[in-house]
C-alpha cells in the first residue's frame, strides 16, 4: 500500500494545543489533501499507546510525545532534521527538529512520498537538513520594489518559502505602491525609498511623533503585521530588512537641529540634501530604542533586523563610503583626527547601534538578533569585526575581501571580476571557513548571501533556468560549513513560475544533500513531464545553463537593474537626441536619471560612473558574437520539437511551453544587452577615431544594431501579446522606475515607431550634456 492509500484510513491528526501555529497548519493541510476522514484536534498530550490510525504532528522541542531517539532512531546531532513514520493503519508521526521545517516536511509527504510504499516508512524516515537557516533577503515580491506585481498572492508566496525550506522571511513592506518621500522637481531620489523601509515608516517615538501621517504609518504597520502572521502560520520567523539610519524630513531637523547626523543622499541623483539623525546622540538612541520597543509590542514574533546602509538615503556618520564623503554631526569625533581614528570611531558608533536594536528587540523576544550588511564598510571593517558577537551578526557575499570587490571570478572569463551577488558567483572557497568559525566563536552568525533567481540577474525575467550554476554555489557553501544562508530576492511563487528548476534544486539539496546535481535535475524533470519526455527538458536546461555561464556580463548594472534604465522600451539609436525630447518622455519619466544625467543620451555613463570602457566594449562584443546564441537556439528548438508531439491538454505540454517561452524571453533580453554594448563600442569608436575606415566600420555596426534591435523588439512584442506564460515582472498598479506596467506593449510599439529611419544617423553625444539646466539656455 502507498502512503496516499494508508492516509485515507487515518482517523485522527493530533497536534499540541500549546504548540506553534504551524502544527495546526500542517495538520489541516494533511487532512485537506491526503487524509479526508481524519478529525484534526489539539491535545495537551498525544493519545497514549500509539493507537491505530492516529497521526501526531509536532516539533520535537514541544515535547509532544516521545522523541524518536528514545526509541532507538538515530537522529542527526549537528544538523536539523525531519522525521516521518507511518504504518498501515494511517497512524504515525510527522516531526521536525524546528517549527520552520514542519510545513516543508508535510509538502515532502504530499508531493514527493505520497505514492511510495508505506513499508519504507514503517520504522521512520529521517531527512537531515543542510542549512540551519535560510532567509529571504530583499524579498522582491513580498516587501520590495516588485510588491505591486500583478495577481500576487502573499499567502502563496510565504507558503512556498516554507515549502522550499526557508526559515525566515522579511515582512516590512510599504502598504502603498510608492513611498511618501518627496523632493524637488526633476529629482529621482524619492524613488529609492520604496524598498527596505526604515523603522519610522511603521511606528513612532516621542521624538518624531506626527512626522508622517498617522493613516500612512498604520497602513504600513498593518501590512507588516499581516505578513508576520502569514510567516508564523507556516512556521517561519518574521523579520526586517531596513535601510538605516535613514534620512528624516527636514521639518523634524528644523525642530531639533542639534540632532542632525550625516548627509546621506547621492548628490547627482538628488537635488535636495538628505540628513539623518545622529545616532551618536543619546536622545536619538532613545528614539530608536522606542521605535524598536513599539514595533516589538505590536509584533513580538519578530526575530531579526538586517541593516543595509550607506545607500538609498541611509548611512552611518563618518564612514568612508558615504556618497559625499565622511561627514556627520558633532558627537562621533572632533575635527582634525586621523583617518584611522575616524574609522574606529565610526565603527564603534555603528556597532553600538546594532547592539541597541538587538537589546530593544530582546525585551520582547529573547532570541532577537541584529545584523549588518558588511560590504559598504571596508575602511571600518576591522573595528566592526572586533565589536560584533552575541546576537549581532554579519551579512555578506564573502569574508575573503573587504568592500564590494570579491575574490571570485566569472566562471568562463578570469578578467571579469564583477560577479558579487549574481549567479556568476558560483563557487565558495574553503578559506571562508576559518573566518566563519572565528565569528561563530563569539556568538556572531555569518549570513552568506546568494542568488538563484531574478534579483540581480535578468530582471525583469522570471524563472530563468540555470540549475547547475545554482547547485555549484550552494554545494560549496555547504562544504565550507555555512549554516546561515540568505537568498537575494526570496523565491518566486508557483503562480508566477510553476516549473522553477533552480528553486527545486535548492529544495532537494536542503532536504537530503545526497544526490549529485544531475540526478536531482533528472528526478525533477521526470516528476514534471514523465520519463519519456524528461530527456529533451533536461537537455534544454543544460544548453541554457551552458550558455548563461559564458555570458560576459557587458555592463554589470544593466545585468542587475535593466528596468531602471528602460533598456527594453527605449530607442537604441546612434544619436538618441535625434528623437525629440517630448517623444522620449514616455520612458524618460520613469528612467532613473535626473535631467542632467548623461545616461539619458549615453549608455556608457551613469552619474559619475564610466560603466565600461570603449576597449572593453569591443572585447565584450566580440565574445558575444563569437559565441552567438546557438545554444539558446538549440534549447528552444528542442522544446519546440517536443511540443509537436504533445496535444492540448497533455500534462507535459504546459511545462514545455513555459520553459520555451522563458528561454525566448532570455534570448531577447541577451540581444538587448548585446545591442547596448554594440552602441557603446560603435558610438565611441566613431567619435574617438579620425580614421575613415574605423568610422565606417562603426557606422556599419550601428546600422546593423538598429535593424537587429528593431527585429528583437518585434519578437518581444509578439511574445508579450501571445505567450500564455508570465515570463516577466509586471505591476498591476502601474509602472514605476523599478517595474514595468500593463502598458509595456504600448511602449514597445512606441519604440518601434520612433526608431524607424534612424539606422543611418551619424553617431553623436553632446559632450556638455551634464551641464544643462532645464529652462535655461546660455
Amino acid at each position: 500500500m502507498t502512503i496516499r492509500e494508508v492516509l485515507q484510513k487515518t482517523k485522527a491528526i493530533e497536534y499540541p494545543s500549546a504548540g506553534k501555529l504551524v502544527d495546526r497548519t500542517v495538520a489541516e493541510s494533511l487532512r485537506s489533501n491526503l487524509a479526508p476522514k481524519a478529525a484534526v484536534s489539539p491535545k495537551s498530550q498525544p493519545t497514549a499507546g500509539k493507537p491505530s490510525g492516529v497521526l501526531h504532528v509536532s516539533c520535537v522541542t514541544e515535547s509532544f510525545g516521545e522523541s524518536p531517539s528514545k526509541r532507538g532512531t538515530v537522529l542527526p546531532q549537528k544538523t536539523d532534521w525531519l522525521y516521518f513514520q507511518i504504518d498501515e493503519s494511517g497512524g504515525g508521526e510527522v516531526l521536525a527538529s524546528r517549527p520552520n521545517y514542519l510545513f516543508a516536511l508535510s509538502c515532502l509527504i504530499q508531493e514527493d512520498w505520497a505514492d511510495d510504499d508505506v513499508t519504507k516508512y514503517k520504522n521512520g524516515k529521517v531527512v537531515p537538513v543542510t542549512f540551519h537557516e535560510e532567509r529571504s533577503l530583499y524579498d522582491l515580491f513580498l516587501t520590495q520594489h516588485a510588491r505591486t506585481v500583478r495577481n500576487f498572492d502573499r499567502e502563496e508566496h510565504v507558503r512556498h518559502l516554507a515549502r522550499l525550506g526557508f526559515s525566515a522571511v522579511e515582512v516590512n513592506g510599504l502598504a502603498s505602491p510608492v513611498p511618501i518621500e518627496t523632493g524637488p522637481k526633476y529629482e529621482v531620489y524619492p524613488r529609492f525609498y520604496t524598498y527596505c523601509p526604515a523603522l519610522d515608516q511603521f511606528v513612532e517615538s516621542r521624538l518624531n511623533r506626527g512626522t508622517y501621517p498617522l493613516d500612512y504609518i498604520r497602513a504600513n504597520l498593518n501590512r507588516l503585521k499581516s505578513n508576520a502572521a502569514l510567516a508564523t502560520k507556516y512556521g517561519l520567523t518574521p523579520g526586517l530588512t531596513c535601510f538605516e539610519p535613514r534620512s528624516v524630513p527636514d521639518h523634524l531637523l528644523d525642530r531639533y537641529p542639534m540632532l542632525r547626523g550625516a548627509r546621506v543622499d547621492h548628490p547627482i541623483r538628488s537635488f535636495r540634501p538628505r540628513y539623518n539623525l545622529s545616532i551618536a546622540h543619546p536622545v536619538v538612541r532613545e528614539h530608536y530604542t522606542e521605535l524598536m520597543l513599539n514595533l516589538m509590542k505590536e509584533v513580538p514574533e519578530l526575530g531579526f533586523i538586517s541593516v543595509w546602509s550607506n545607500d538609498s538615503g541611509a548611512g552611518f556618520e563618518y564612514t568612508s563610503s558615504l556618497y559625499v564623503g565622511r561627514n556627520g554631526g558633532g558627537y562621533v569625533i572632533r575635527e582634525w583626527k586621523s583617518d584611522t581614528e575616524i574609522a574606529e570611531s565610526a565603527a564603534m558608533n555603528l556597532t553600538r547601534f546594532l547592539k541597541l536594536l538587538r537589546d530593544a528587540g530582546r525585551k520582547a523576544n529573547p532570541e532577537f538578533r541584529s545584523m549588518v550588511r558588511l560590504e559598504a564598510f571596508a575602511a571600518e571593517r576591522d573595528y566592526i569585526d572586533r565589536e560584533l558577537g552575541n546576537g549581532t551578526d554579519v551579512e555578506v557575499g564573502t569574508l575573503l575581501s573587504k568592500g564590494w570587490d570579491v575574490p571570485y571570478k566569472h566562471p568562463t572569463y578570469d578578467d571579469i571580476p564583477e560577479v558579487g551577488g549574481t549567479l556568476y558567483h558560483n563557487h565558495f572557497d574553503m578559506k571562508e571557513q576559518e573566518k566563519i568559525q572565528a565569528y561563530a566563536s563569539k556568538g556572531c552568525r555569518t549570513w552568506v548571501s546568494h542568488s538563484l533567481g531574478t534579483f540581480l540577474n535578468f530582471e525583469p525575467l522570471l524563472g530563468v533556468p540555470f540549475p547547475w550554476l545554482a547547485y555549484e554555489k550552494i554545494h560549496d557553501m555547504a562544504e565550507v560549513g555555512v549554516e546561515y544562508a540568505a537568498q537575494y530576492g526570496g523565491a518566486v511563487a508557483p503562480s508566477k513560475a510553476q516549473w522553477n528548476i533552480n528553486q527545486e534544486v535548492w529544495r532537494a539539496f536542503q532536504f537530503g544533500r545526497t544526490l549529485p546535481v544531475d540526478a536531482i535535475v533528472n528526478d525533477i524533470a521526470i516528476r514534471w513531464v514523465g520519463k519519456a519526455l524528461s530527456g529533451p527538458l533536461v537537455k534544454a536546461w543544460k544548453l541554457a545553463d551552458d550558455y548563461i555561464r559564458t555570458w560576459p556580463l557587458p555592463v554589470m548594472i544593466y545585468n542587475t537593474w535593466s528596468v531602471w534604465y528602460r533598456l527594453w522600451i527605449r530607442p537604441i539609436i546612434p544619436n538618441i537626441e535625434a528623437i525629440p525630447e517630448k517623444d522620449r518622455q514616455y520612458y524618460e519619466d520613469y528612467l532613473l536619471a535626473t535631467p542632467h544625467n548623461r545616461t539619458r543620451v549615453d549608455f556608457r555613463w551613469d552619474v559619475g560612473f564610466d560603466l565600461i570602457s570603449k576597449e572593453r566594449a569591443w572585447q565584450t562584443l566580440e565574445r558575444i558574437d563569437t559565441k552567438g546564441f546557438g545554444l539558446l537556439d538549440q534549447a528552444i528548438k528542442l522544446l519546440d520539437e517536443a511540443l509537436k508531439n504533445l496535444r492540448e491538454g497533455d500534462a507535459a505540454r504546459a511545462c514545455f511551453v513555459d520553459q520555451r517561452d522563458r528561454l525566448k524571453a532570455l534570448r531577447i533580453w541577451y540581444r538587448t544587452q548585446r545591442h547596448v554594448v554594440a552602441w557603446i563600442a560603435g558610438v565611441y569608436g566613431y567619435l574617438e577615431s579620425t580614421d575613415d575606415a574605423t568610422k565606417k566600420r562603426c557606422q556599419t555596426l550601428l546600422r546593423e544594431m538598429v535593424l537587429q534591435d528593431k527585429e528583437n523588439t518585434k519578437e518581444l512584442l509578439e511574445l508579450w501579446e501571445t505567450s500564455p506564460v508570465e515570463f516577466m515582472i509586471v505591476s498591476e498598479v502601474g509602472e514605476t522606475t523599478l517595474i514595468y506596467g500593463e502598458n509595456f506593449g504600448d511602449h514597445l510599439r512606441r519604440k518601434l515607431e520612433l526608431i524607424e529611419g534612424h539606422e543611418n544617423d551619424e553617431p553623436y553625444i553632446d559632450p556638455n550634456f551634464q551641464w544643462r539646466v532645464p529652462g535655461l539656455v546660455l
